[in-house]
């Protein structure tokens, strides 16, 4: 659509035309609910926008995405809205030095998630409304200026259906017109503003705190989920970790919650894990556990509670100017997400976590084609939504670890009080953070922000160590690789045996520069079993072992004793499995030999991820079906020996059931499911029937009937996308044709069935079954990327890429379609690019556990 991918050189010349005092906006939603005779559902949305000529020129345009516009008057001069709109965006002439802009216009509801998404819960028929707008789908709400650096005051009023509550980013009241009015924002970005409506469930609580000044700051805490949801719903754990997340913002930022209120909403058919919206935080409605769950999906939804009230000053108080310095907000909220984890809720363990599992999106994001400085280059809007990728989020954050190290905790805190008084309700650019932590650490932050912020790519370091006749260390050196050679303040570790144990005797840090570094501190040290490099994980690179090292982990890696120097093993020998230098069959010996030991729930989920896709992607295809069975067997052994009802029972449990592929396993999960067998301890909830019911969809021992009847017992919105998935892992030549149809060739699904329908289209099963759809993925992309949204057109062409056509005939054909495409968008190219990658490494790693045959 003409107009609808704003670029960074047309916001950049209009925020130098013009500023935005204000915005009211009035949404009639009583179109929501109830037949609509419409093609399009709609509802009326009318923006007043006042704003001023700070520059030259009369011209400009507003975006609003919308079937219809009724009306535009610019200080008082009717618009024609067939010559003004062109359905993205209204052009606007005759500029005075302060006008005033009325729009009226019919929006259309969502069903991908993106502007209002409207949703009817099948199990009792209600409907319910959120909004969802970065990078820039307020204009598919209200006519905006779509650019973060025009901040403005908002004031919404909202008429609903009757007997609902809405809410938004202010207080709100229905006034006796039964009008919801809300209190006007302070200054903020159009992207975070927020409207929720419907008959959710609604708990409150308060934060009270005593501030430096002696002044008395209490906050009004909401937390909200569907009526289907409420008997799930433990909002006084919600409501415990925002509290405490509160206490360590404002211990640490001096800078009191600026907001008024802090509502938590819990939505279905959620795209994200969450949006940091000022006093109207969104959340995926998944973070509401309906059965048993491992302390892992605790601490996942905390983390995620804490970034985003990191938000409230990294992104909302103090906003980036452009996308290109996303990084400002991302890489922040996801570094103290962990960092006020571990220091101020029960979650002590968060950077075992981070360096496990955060991290390892971040390593695979940054050896793509497509990998970017942490600071990128973003032209448009299509590239901004890309962006929101392991780079911004997880090596940011590790950059800010790295930085902590670097400049010290106090001159980084510091740093960061005077950013927010300094630029609050303002916008900033990478060079007014710089110039403040370099007030506050006395460090050149320029030279280290062009080694980590302004250059793309990972380091590895490896040690090298040599000994004396008597075995002690006579060098041990640390040498780097990389296209960018970076300074790290890192940490190496020295571990031996002590006791069948594996324990550290002596650390140090140093500041790696170059390609080789000599660690003088570990001179004359005993000699270890295990040198660990970027030991505690203090910066942001991939770890390699010398030769004594390795043979030291596969024999002894569950002997560690400290979690994270494990869980940093971990992730080492998965880089190596990855980049085709460890058989994926030894990885996989590695896993069941040492897994059943591993004591922390969230690194052993990371190991069951990575061995199933050591197997599915990484092994020679002659030795998959056998290693397989051996991961199903090993998961198996390891269910039958925990401990039970343990969250380490419940994990083996979930993970036999993803691998179970052999006539017994299958025969042991269909008697689990029924009842019939049992094992002790382990509680068959719903939740896990569904995940017993998959594969026995996706093996073909489950047929429409039978998944229709666990429909039946859990007739509700998540057993409708478990029934959907199922029903299309169905291993038959017609439910992959329906499957495709309905994703491909047809746009009715919502953006949470389009995403259960691929989930079930995709088995590593079937590669053969699915084989005919390689050619029909290439034929199609162009025309869906430019016909949906980009949410769905990202979804599609991720989710249906023919990675499973693991062969150079596949690649070949993708790179076919790369030299006929070079003009089609670039967002599309990226995607196709980055699947494609991911092919080519799957070979690579395929030809190196050959060669271990």
């Amino acid at each position: 659509m003409p107009g609808e991918n704003l670029s960074r050189d047309e916001a950049h010349e209009r925020a130098a035309l013009l500023s935005v005092d204000g915005y009211e906006v009035v949404l009639d939603l009583r179109s929501a609910v109830g037949d609509s005779d419409e093609a399009v559902r709609t509802f009326r949305s009318e923006t007043t926008i006042r704003f001023r000529r700070t520059g030259e020129g009369t011209g400009t345009f507003v975006d609003l995405i919308a079937p219809s516009v009724t009306a535009v008057t610019l200080n008082g001069r009717s618009l024609d809205p067939a010559v003004v709109f062109d359905g993205a965006r209204i052009a606007l002439d005759g500029l005075a030095d302060e006008n005033t802009l009325v729009v009226d216009a019919q929006c259309a509801y969502s069903r991908t998630g993106e502007g209002m998404h409207r949703f009817v819960d099948p199990e009792d028929g209600e409907v319910y409304l959120y909004t969802q707008y970065e990078p820039a789908d307020a204009r598919r709400v209200y006519a905006t200026f779509e650019q973060p650096d025009l901040k403005a005051p908002h004031l919404f009023s909202v008429t609903a259906p009757e007997g609902w509550t809405v809410w938004s980013n202010g207080v709100g009241e229905q006034d006796a017109e039964g009008v919801w009015r809300f209190a006007g924002t302070a200054p903020i970005s159009t992207y975070i503003t927020c409207v929720v409506a419907g008959p959710y469930h609604y708990v409150t609580d308060s934060y009270k705190r005593t501030l430096a000044d002696g002044t008395e700051l209490e906050i009004p805490l909401g937390a909200m989920c569907r009526k289907g949801l409420a008997k799930h719903f433990d909002a006084d754990d919600v409501f415990l970790v925002t509290k405490q997340g509160f206490d360590f913002f404002h211990d640490n930022f001096d800078y009191p919650y600026p907001f008024g209120k802090y509502d938590q909403a819990f939505v279905p058919e959620y795209n994200l894990g969450a949006m940091e919206n000022p006093g109207m935080v969104t959340f995926r409605e998944e973070y509401i556990y309906r059965g048993k769950v491992t302390q892992a999906a605790y601490e996942r939804r905390a983390n995620v509670i804490l970034h985003e009230m990191a938000h409230m000053w990294f992104g909302d108080l103090v906003t980036m100017v452009w996308w290109d310095d996303l990084w400002l907000k991302e890489s922040f909220a996801d570094f103290m997400g962990s960092f006020s984890l571990a220091e101020a809720t029960r979650f002590t363990n968060s950077w075992v976590t981070f360096a496990n599992n955060r991290k390892a999106w971040a390593y695979r994001a940054d050896q793509l084609p497509s990998t970017h400085p942490i600071t990128a280059d973003i032209r448009d809007l299509e590239a901004a939504k890309l962006n929101f990728d392991g780079i911004t989020y997880a090596k940011g954050a590790s950059v800010l670890k790295q930085l902590v190290a670097y400049a010290g905790r106090d001159a980084f805190l510091e740093g960061a009080r005077r950013y927010f008084k300094r630029h609050a309700y303002g916008n900033t650019r990478l060079a007014d953070l710089l110039a403040i932590l370099e007030e506050t650490s006395g460090r050149d932050m320029r030279s280290w922000a062009k080694s980590w912020l302004q250059t793309s790519g990972v380091n590895t370091m490896t040690p090298a160590v040599t000994y004396d006749a008597e075995g002690r260390i006579t060098e041990l050196a640390v040498l780097q690789e990389g296209d960018e050679l970076r300074p790290h303040r890192a940490a190496v570790g020295l571990y031996r045996l002590t006791g069948g144990e594996l324990v550290r005797y002596a650390r140090a840090e140093a500041d790696i520069t170059g390609a080789r570094t000599v660690v003088d501190d570990l001179a004359g040290e005993e000699k270890p079993d295990l040198v660990l490099v970027n030991d505690d994980d203090l910066t942001y690179c991939k770890v390699r072992f010398d030769e004594d090292s390795l043979a030291t982990l596969r024999a002894h890696l569950g002997d560690i004793t400290d979690p994270l120097a494990r869980a940093l093993c971990w992730s080492a020998l998965w880089n190596l499995t990855r980049d085709g230098l460890m058989p994926a069959r030894d990885f996989v010996s590695v896993v069941l030999t040492f897994a059943g030991r591993e004591t922390d729930i969230g690194v052993l989920q990371m190991t069951h991820a990575w061995a199933k896709s050591a197997v599915t992607l990484y092994a020679a295809p002659k030795w998959r079906e056998e290693g397989g069975r051996q991961v199903s067997e090993g998961a198996l052994r390891e269910l039958r020996a925990a401990e039970p009802g343990s969250e380490h029972q419940l994990t083996w449990a979930r993970f036999f059931a993803s691998t179970a592929s052999s006539e017994a396993d299958l025969q042991l999960v269909e008697e689990l499911l029924d009842g019939s067998a049992k094992i002790d301890g382990l509680d068959v909830d719903q939740e896990l029937r569904w995940s017993l019911l998959s594969p026995l969809a996706a093996h073909g021992r489950a047929d429409e009937v039978r998944i229709g009847e666990e429909l039946a017992r859990d007739d509700t919105a998540t057993g409708k996308r478990h029934q959907i998935r199922c029903l299309a892992s169905r291993p038959s030549a017609a439910v992959k044709a329906q499957a495709w149809a309905q994703v491909v060739e047809s746009d009715t699904l919502s953006n949470a069935l389009v995403e259960a329908t691929i989930a079930g289209f995709v088995q590593p099963s079937q590669r053969e079954l699915i084989a005919p759809y390689a050619e029909k993925y290439f034929a199609a992309i162009e025309r869906l990327w430019a016909e949906r949204s980009i949410q769905i057109g990202m979804d599609v062409v991720r989710g249906l890429f023919p990675g499973l056509q693991d062969d150079e005939a596949t690649l070949d054909a993708t790179d076919a379609w790369l030299s006929a495409h070079e003009s089609a968008a670039p967002a599309l190219r990226r995607l196709v690019l980055e699947s494609r990658d991911d092919l080519a490494r799957a070979l690579r790693a395929q030809a190196c556990d050959r060669l271990a045959a």
